[in-house]
C-alpha cells in the first residue's frame, strides 16, 4: 500500500510545522475524497501530530511554570 507525503512518519521539526501538517490532513479528510485506506493512514498520523503538539504545550507550561522573580530557571524534560 502506497502512503502519501502527507502521512510520513518523520517527527516536524516545530509545534508550527506539527499544527500545519494537522491542518492539512483535517482539511483533506473532511473532503471526503480520500480511500478508506489513506484516510485511516491519516487519521493515524493525525493522532501522532495531536500527541506531538499536546507534549510541546506541556513542556512550554512547564518551563513557564519555572518562571520566578523574572528569571527562568535551569529545567531538565521528564
Amino acid at each position: 500500500m502506497a502512503r502519501s507525503t502527507a502521512t510520513t512518519s518523520s517527527t516536524p521539526a516545530s509545534y508550527e510545522q506539527a499544527l500545519a501538517e494537522l491542518d492539512r490532513l483535517v482539511q483533506a479528510m473532511e473532503g471526503g475524497q480520500l480511500p478508506l485506506d489513506q484516510l485511516l493512514d491519516s487519521y493515524r498520523r493525525g493522532a501522532e501530530l495531536l500527541q506531538l503538539c499536546r507534549l510541546r504545550l506541556q513542556a512550554v507550561e512547564e518551563q513557564v511554570k519555572l518562571l520566578e522573580d523574572g528569571q527562568l530557571k535551569a529545567w531538565v524534560a521528564p
